[in-house]
């Protein structure tokens, strides 16, 4: 009878344990913040609160109100359909959004204090950018506008079908230098135009005409009488693509004024609250794989420009005006995303560096932010156990407003992130890494090593929250990342260590040297050693195995394998060339070459898994195939796992990150040694 109930209690406790590890199915279950709006004078907070459908296998997007006097938190619309991109009116009284609640994507409007909705647009294509006028009167928008059949299209015969025949699919003609795009496949030719609609309905009206990609966000002058947006209007735009400059139309007589004419890209205008100043974002046009984005300030009355954020090299990503004297902005450093206050004149100061956790497979640096007229900040607050909750900023004070995963998390035993930093045996050159312990990690026993490669390659992983990792982790791995050279985040001069060697020996050794930097804590099984990465950490995986055997197996995810064939089938040929290279793969043929892993496949032993989606434009099928025939004639084990109907950004979809994890878990399981 004791034996029994102790043998009972044995299970128990065996099946609490097991119920506390992070498994494949919670990430069904997860949640997150983005999108966060708070309204001009500070009294709310709208944000799109993102979750997964199981039945589905989508994503839902709900939006959720926020009101801070009375710090309640509630459903704004939160049904079967989905809801993004709020936006207030200056007044604080009404809401836009979009939503597929009539079928398609609609532009719509709420009325708060009566708790009413409009639909405000019959429109067929998607929505972007939208922007309240400051009178209240006007919604912009853009919104791409179809071409139309080419003069060639037009002049092609095609017989009449006969009714009731059934023949071959028609032909697609193609003349466009860009036309395809990664999630979207072949495109059908159109231009991107900026429009208005009146607030209480109508038809929408498109101001900007050309055969040219007018881009957002949108600005309204103070009077709300013209709206300026970037766009480049050169006849070879095409091939242009860090060129772009600032436009001013008139709301009435579409009169257009060219506000800026630097070599380069202008964007993300803003007006300050007096309208003495208009900031916006921009980046010269060096042939360069990596350059900061600055701030940069256009006095009203006499179109005089200056930067104000070059000091801080770092490279700034959004921003909003506080008051008519500073900017908030938005920039990434050493891993992580900070809000920081910044004056005319360039002087710095941080608010909070806890932006984080609006993606959930892998540990990349996000988040986003709004402010209202009163100073205070809405913003993600994430952390390396949470993803993005909701977090608000005032006077100093920093708090979050929301707990979002409690439900679920609260209960798991996940792994704990430690930094770590180290030189790289290539030049000294210091990296800065992170690590996760399995949950009960004893440091006096070992564990497998799992190094993790991020992509880009200029972005960059930090502590933050990650569905992928924390799987891996709960498998018992310690799970090693760093943001080698080329990483963003670190400045200029980092990222441009990789300028022409990506990949190299150099991004190798700082991946290695973390490997040895790891073995040396003493809890490392050095026999049970294990690399996997996507994108640009797929093409550094693949590159490594050619230059070491020291891992057990790799697991290599919409990879780059011959350079030469993928900036000639992927649809980022037009920049990746002229940035990245020396110029055209027929003209360099032994540069393109020294960087692909393809190169150094007759070096590889390491039993390796590859896997990329079907539909992936970014990263073709074909290079995985390329490795895969090659690993198999030389005779090394190798699986290839193609995903139907998967873009490059392969783990969109629930079940697709499950199978890409636990495809990984297997591949690994197989070359562990007892």
């Amino acid at each position: 009878m004791s034996g029994a109930i102790f043998s009972a209690g044995l299970l128990m406790s065996h099946l609490v344990a097991a119920d506390a590890r992070f498994v494949s199915e919670d990430i069904f279950e997860l949640e997150y913040a983005s999108d966060v709006q708070i309204s001009a004078d500070g009294s709310h907070i709208v944000y799109v609160r993102s979750s997964h459908d199981v039945m589905s296998d989508g994503n839902r997007h709900s939006l959720w109100m926020h009101e801070l006097s009375s710090d309640k938190h509630y459903p704004l619309h939160a049904d079967q359909y989905n809801y993004t991109k709020p936006v207030w009116s200056a007044n604080g009284k009404k809401l836009a959004f979009v939503s597929n609640r009539d079928g398609r994507n609609q532009l719509y409007v709420h009325w708060l204090e009566q708790d009413k909705n409009a639909v405000i647009t019959q429109v067929e294509k998607g929505i972007s950018d939208i922007r309240w006028s400051p009178d209240g009167n006007w919604l912009a928008f853009t919104m791409e506008v179809p071409a139309g059949p080419s003069e060639y299209a037009k002049s092609v015969y095609t017989p009449k079908k006969p009714k009731g025949a059934k023949w071959a699919e028609s032909t697609k003609i193609i003349e466009k230098a860009r036309y395809q795009a990664d999630g979207k496949g072949i495109l059908e030719p159109a231009y991107r135009h900026v429009f208005v609609v009146p607030t209480t309905g109508g038809s929408a009206r498109q101001l900007t005409e050309g055969d040219y990609q007018h881009r957002g966000p949108l600005a309204w002058v103070p009077d709300s009488s013209a709206l300026v947006f970037s766009a480049n209007r050169n006849k070879d735009w095409e091939y242009q693509g860090s060129e772009a400059n600032l436009y001013q139309i008139s709301l009435h007589s579409a009169e257009m004024t060219e506000l800026t004419d630097a070599p380069g890209t202008e964007y993300n205008p803003q007006f300050s609250p007096d309208g003495k100043q208009l900031a916006y974002l921009t980046r010269t046009d060096a042939r360069v794989p990596y350059q900061n984005t600055e701030v940069a300030l256009m006095n009203t009355s006499n179109r005089k420009t200056r930067q104000i954020s070059e000091k801080l090299d770092r490279s700034v990503s959004d921003y909003g005006w506080q008051n008519s004297n500073n900017i908030v902005i938005q920039y990434d450093d050493r891993g992580k995303r900070k809000l920081a206050k910044m004056n005319l004149d360039g002087k710095l100061q941080v608010l909070t560096d806890n932006l984080s956790g609006a993606t959930l497979g892998r540990p990349y640096i996000s988040g986003s932010f709004s402010v209202a007229d009163n100073g205070a900040i809405a913003y993600t607050h994430g952390s390396s156990q949470r993803p993005a909750d909701l977090g608000y900023w005032f006077k100093g004070k920093a708090r979050q407003l929301t707990d979002l995963n409690q439900d679920l998390l609260g209960h798991k035993q996940l792994g704990q992130v430690h930094e770590i930093e180290y030189a790289s045996s290539f030049d000294g050159e210091k990296i800065q890494g992170w690590y996760i312990t399995p949950p009960d990690f004893d440091p006096e026993k070992t564990y497998p090593l799992l190094l993790e490669i991020h992509g880009g390659p200029h972005l960059a992983y930090g502590p933050h929250f990650s569905a992928e990792l924390q799987r891996y982790a709960a498998e018992g791995y310690v799970v090693f990342y760093a943001n080698h050279r080329g990483s963003s985040s670190y400045g200029e001069r980092f990222a441009m260590l990789l300028d022409g060697k990506y990949s190299s020996r150099e991004d190798f050794a700082d991946h290695n040297s973390g490997v040895d930097a790891m073995i040396a804590k003493g809890f490392i099984d050095d026999r049970n050693l294990f690399i996997a990465g996507g994108s640009a950490g797929g093409i550094a995986s693949a590159y490594a195995i050619g230059l070491t055997d020291r891992f057990n197996a790799a697991a290599i995810t919409k990879p780059v394998i011959n350079w030469v064939s993928k900036v000639l089938t992927a649809d980022s040929y037009l920049g990746q060339i002229r940035n990245q290279f020396p110029g055209m793969p027929w003209d360099n043929l032994e540069h393109y070459w020294q960087r692909s892993p393809l190169s150094l496949v007759g070096n590889v032993t390491t039993p390796s898994l590859i896997m990329t989606g079907e539909a992936d434009r970014r990263t073709p099928m074909s290079e995985s195939e390329q490795f895969y025939q090659a690993l198999k004639l030389r005779k090394v084990d190798a699986a290839l796992v193609r995903v139907p109907g998967a873009p490059h950004g392969i783990a969109g979809k629930p079940s697709r990150m499950i199978a890409k994890i636990e495809h990984t878990l297997a591949w690994f399981k197989r070359y562990r040694k007892d």
